[in-house]
């Protein structure tokens, strides 16, 4: 797919997807959750990357809904067509770590679209809301099935009851995010955690444990025994097993063999 609304780079095993709509501060518009699904679809499939991460082309990360067509914004949809969703295929599925690196406001829709990555690396001068229900509208983009089990059932509801703006600080505070750094060390400091994954973790690790995580929520303590048994067994018959300790022993980086369809098999 050319991209319109995306910019797509793919550098040391690292593949950064850039919001790349500047002059609307990237609203999230004209075939944006096309792209993005695209690029995640990439992103999972293509061995060559090991880790995702997610941002914006300044001055903004995502200002959220594009509102250029006014009061029709939100205007009646064909049910048997629309979702709510944003992407067909979100961060979650793809089998490698997305960290969002989000270097300005995150606004609706673009605040809830980094609630479906690993990581969130937030700018503490940025401004955060899910604002929908100032609009008459509610949060998206799963945000009621995502938010809670983020952040916990109480702070989610002052988020999307009150559609209220807050800080880095609050987010951090929240547990919405994992760091906070100023608006212009946020990718970078995205790109170093992306490289040290790249690096020092197995992709089947990766893919094993980030297949775990997500099946938490809707897993109980049997069957998540049962699924951390399945993948240890998968993990152990790879080469990867055996090389991550070597490496470890000989303190030298590892040369990891497995991919993400590894634990497929």
């Amino acid at each position: 797919m050319m991209y319109r609304t995306i910019s797509f780079d793919l550098s040391e095993r690292i593949a950064t997807i850039t919001l790349n709509r500047p002059e609307v501060r990237n609203a999230f518009g004209a075939g944006m959750g096309d792209e993005l699904s695209d690029a995640f679809k990439e992103c999972d499939a293509n061995d060559d990357i090991r880790v995702v991460v997610l941002t914006g082309m300044p001055p903004a990360f995502c200002a959220g809904a594009d509102v250029s067509s006014g009061e029709d914004t939100f205007r009646p949809r064909e049910a048997s067509t629309f979702s709510s969703g944003g992407v067909t295929f979100p961060a979650w599925r793809v089998r490698k770590p997305v960290i969002a690196a989000v270097n300005g406001h995150a606004i609706g829709i673009g605040l809830t679209l980094t609630l479906h990555c690993d990581i969130r690396i937030f700018a503490r001068e940025a401004k955060y809301g899910i604002v929908q229900s100032r609009r008459g509208m509610l949060g998206d983009a799963m945000s009621h099935w995502t938010l809670p089990r983020i952040v916990g059932f109480a702070n989610a509801a002052d988020i999307l009851l009150t559609g209220r703006m807050f800080g880095g600080d609050d987010a951090l505070r929240m547990g919405l995010c994992n760091e906070v750094h100023d608006n212009d060390a946020v990718l970078s400091r995205a790109i170093d955690i992306a490289g040290d994954i790249a690096v020092n973790v197995s992709p089947a690790s990766a893919a094993a444990s980030k297949r775990a995580l997500w099946s938490s929520w809707n897993s109980t303590s049997d069957e998540m025994n049962a699924l951390e048994t399945d993948l240890h067994l998968r993990l152990m018959k790879l080469e990867d097993a055996r090389e991550g300790v070597r490496a470890f022993v000989e303190k030298r980086p590892p040369k990891w063999t497995s991919t993400a369809d590894s634990i497929d098999g």
